[in-house]
């Protein structure tokens, strides 16, 4: 017998389980249809494993993350220049941080131009990031992704013998870089 055959062999019983349930309940004791509840729950779940809904479910939560675990880093990307606990539309300087954001902008030319060499008085150009984080100018996206998980475990502020302007140096490469 295949594995299909047997979830649905399954299914069958535990559904002809909560029919019997159900009809001893309404004849002798309604106590019995809490159990006839648990049988049908049971069938359901089976159920609907052996349909494949289970499996497309699954896929499409896994989809929906990486969607929103993209959007997460767009959002990430935008928040970038205020700082902690500061947020769009709350607190006293908002005005002035976006003020100094736009400055920062014009004095370095723009969010999209490649041809300046550094772009702003925190910021490393491409090759100071790498070797920040300890790489070589042509290593893919994994190696630098791995380098920067090390790096940032080594230099967290929460860790013993961290740094906290380390720490911020690796995370400012590692954006850097991911542009």
């Amino acid at each position: 017998m295949d594995e299909d055959g047997l979830v649905i062999g399954i299914a069958a019983v535990l559904a002809g389980t909560t029919v019997l349930f159900v009809v001893l309940g309404f004849v002798y004791q309604p106590l019995l249809l809490l159990f006839a509840t648990i049988f049908g729950a049971a069938t359901y779940a089976i159920w609907y494993h052996a349909s494949g809904r289970l499996g497309e479910r699954v896929e499409r939560t896994a989809a929906s993350a990486k969607r929103g675990a993209r959007q997460g880093r767009r959002r990430r990307a935008n928040a970038a220049g205020r700082g902690p606990g500061e947020f769009r539309g709350f607190g006293p300087g908002r005005r002035a941080a976006a003020e100094g954001r736009r400055q920062q902008r014009r004095t370095a030319g723009g969010r999209g131009s490649a041809d300046r060499g550094r772009r702003g008085t925190n910021e490393p150009t491409l090759a100071e990031a790498y070797r920040t984080l300890g790489l070589d100018a042509d290593a893919d996206a994994d190696a630098v992704k791995e380098a920067y998980r090390k790096r940032v475990k080594a230099t967290h502020p929460d860790t013993d013998g961290g740094d906290e302007e380390q720490f911020k140096r690796v995370n400012r490469a590692y954006e850097r870089i991911r542009e």
